[in-house]
């Protein structure tokens, strides 16, 4: 039986496009999104939730959730205060305590806080789903663990600690896992942050590969374009193009983190040979795939 495949929007950023396009100039990714007076772009936090003929639920990654003090939230841009990818899960019938298995890319805050509660004053943080199994790259892990004077912000500093103490922590450096199994394998990136796992679903359509910072969104699929945050952006664009060329001959789909408008699209190449979305898809939602 095909998997059903649902995009789940986690709480939006405002994020400056000059940071998002690196040394691509204004001129040029301003005809790909739009910018506000302060130069910030929208940008989506989306996860995707994998559900088995088994039942078992899946989710890739989080999001940046809501648990920033207002102070952070402003700083970062982020723009709603609810916690909306559990509001979101909530509306498309799943609950925290139904989720089996996350998924995480790597542990930047943008992709993990949505583990995290909602921010309440003077309260611990708190971890989200009680039954869930977290699964991280070990060289994602010790990044958190020990990061760089570049990144050091980007890292949620009591989360490790919570996934600790949860004592559902899996740690992995394999292509394939025993606990997702055959449907499910990765690619390992190095190119944005150490240990970059995407998770490459194997569906009735063909490969769908969740592209997280690789690929944040569709105007990233441009091969020269990287982020001001990638840790190494000639390296990255080496592993970009190899992926893209790997999709595009197995008829492949990419999912999108971050772009505002189109949570799946699959990879075509315009007549000078640029890769581009075809089919692109603004929502799933319980799509058999």
């Amino acid at each position: 039986m095909p998997l059903k495949l649902w995009s789940i929007l986690g709480n939006s950023q405002k994020l400056d496009g000059g940071a998002m396009f690196g040394n691509a100039p204004k001129a040029l990714w301003s005809r790909w999104i739009a910018a506000d007076d302060m130069n910030r772009i929208d940008l989506a936090t989306r996860a995707l939730l994998v559900q088995e003929a088994s039942g078992r639920t899946i989710l890739l990654e989080t999001g940046i959730g809501a648990f920033f003090s207002p102070e952070l939230k402003r700083r970062y841009g982020v723009v709603q205060s609810e916690h909306l990818l559990l509001d979101n899960l909530k509306s498309a019938g799943f609950r925290p305590e139904d989720i089996d298995v996350i998924v995480l890319s790597h542990l930047h805050f943008d992709h993990a806080g949505g583990l995290l509660r909602a921010w309440r004053q003077n309260e611990e943080a708190e971890l989200c789903f009680p039954n869930a199994r977290i699964m991280v790259s070990k060289a994602a892990w010790e990044r958190s663990k020990a990061p760089h004077p570049r990144d050091r912000a980007s890292f949620i500093a009591e989360l490790g600690k919570l996934l600790e103490q949860s004592g559902r922590l899996e740690l992995f450096d394999t292509e394939k896992t025993p606990l997702l199994g055959e449907n499910f394998s990765f690619l390992f990136s190095e190119g944005h942050t150490p240990g970059l796992a995407l998770c490459k679903v194997r569906t009735k359509r063909g490969p769908l590969v969740f592209a997280s910072d690789l690929i944040p969104g569709a105007p990233w699929m441009h091969v020269p374009i990287t982020m001001g945050y990638d840790r190494f952006a000639e390296k990255l664009i080496n592993e970009k193009e190899q992926i893209l060329e790997d999709l595009f001959a197995q008829e492949g789909y990419l999912f999108f983190t971050h772009d505002p408008a189109i949570a799946v699209a699959k990879i075509g190449k315009d007549q000078k040979g640029r890769f581009v979305p075809t089919e692109p898809c603004t929502e799933l939602n319980g799509l058999a795939f």
